[in-house]
């Protein structure tokens, strides 16, 4: 355990799940007027971003520093200076932003914090279902008030996959793991929100996740969920992770070893 106290972190876990949820509500009520949002490209077509996203993540840092004043705040939409902070509060205000604007409802709030360089809270609030996915260090991981552990699949053919990708990673090593995926008699499923995806497989509903780069806020959540629910995930924040972002890659520890079989040689697998 890291030097952080039971209290430090008692106290920020508790009041992340309330952040999120609270921010899952506001950012609800802007999807049900989703055609009247103003919506802006990023890096490509596929990257958008709406006001939405920016009002709901300047809900959430008043929040945090409401309560927290000292500790740091690491956002899609706005950055943050972490430098120094012990506590670092690492969020995506939509993670889905392309389902939430085309009225699918596979998105969420993502929220994790870092204590001493290390994962130890992570919060997915998906509001359209009514469930917040929590874990703290030591405490388990949950959906609501329920307990969660990850799939006891013993091969890849014994469920569903979560996977993503997106435009700022080469193609072909994905459709060779997917491709020997399949082969091993695997499927996968995309939904547009890989913090969504990440939660369930923490969950037991998806046998594992699997994506080649994921930035902070949307990646460390389900690191913390999958590790609390007794599964095994790679060293996300070595080699800057929380500057640059990593490769994620989630499963049971009997699944872990064979689904790293299928990829690419890298340093945080």
């Amino acid at each position: 355990m890291s030097s952080a106290t039971l209290t430090e972190l008692d106290v920020r876990y508790h009041y992340a799940c309330e952040v999120a949820k609270t921010a899952a509500s506001r950012a609800l009520a802007w999807y049900q007027q989703r055609h009247q949002l103003v919506v802006e490209h990023k890096k490509d077509l596929q990257d958008v971003v709406s006001e939405a996203d920016r009002n709901v993540e300047l809900l959430v840092k008043h929040l945090i520093h409401e309560r927290f004043p000292d500790d740091a705040v690491l956002g899609e939409e706005s950055g943050g200076d972490v430098s120094g902070a012990r506590f670092i509060w690492v969020i995506d205000p939509i993670d889905g932003t392309s389902s939430f604007l085309n009225g699918l409802h596979n998105w969420c709030v993502s929220l994790a914090i870092v204590c001493d360089d290390q994962p130890v809270i992570g919060v997915v609030s998906d509001p359209n279902h009514q469930e917040t996915f929590h874990a703290c260090r030591g405490k388990g991981a949950w959906v609501n008030d329920k307990r969660i552990q990850a799939h006891s699949a013993q091969r890849l053919d014994q469920g569903l996959l979560g996977l993503s990708s997106s435009n700022s990673q080469p193609i072909e090593p994905l459709t060779t793991f997917i491709s020997q995926l399949l082969a091993q008699g695997g499927m996968f499923i995309r939904n547009g929100s890989g913090a969504l995806m990440s939660a369930w497989a923490a969950a037991g509903r998806l046998i594992g996740y699997y994506e080649a780069h994921m930035n902070p806020w949307d990646g460390l959540p389900g690191i913390v969920l999958m590790r609390e629910a007794g599964g095994v995930t790679n060293d996300y924040l070595s080699h800057h992770g929380l500057q640059q972002g990593n490769p994620v890659l989630l499963a049971n520890a009997v699944l872990y070893p064979q689904l790293k079989a299928l990829l690419p040689a890298q340093p945080t697998l």
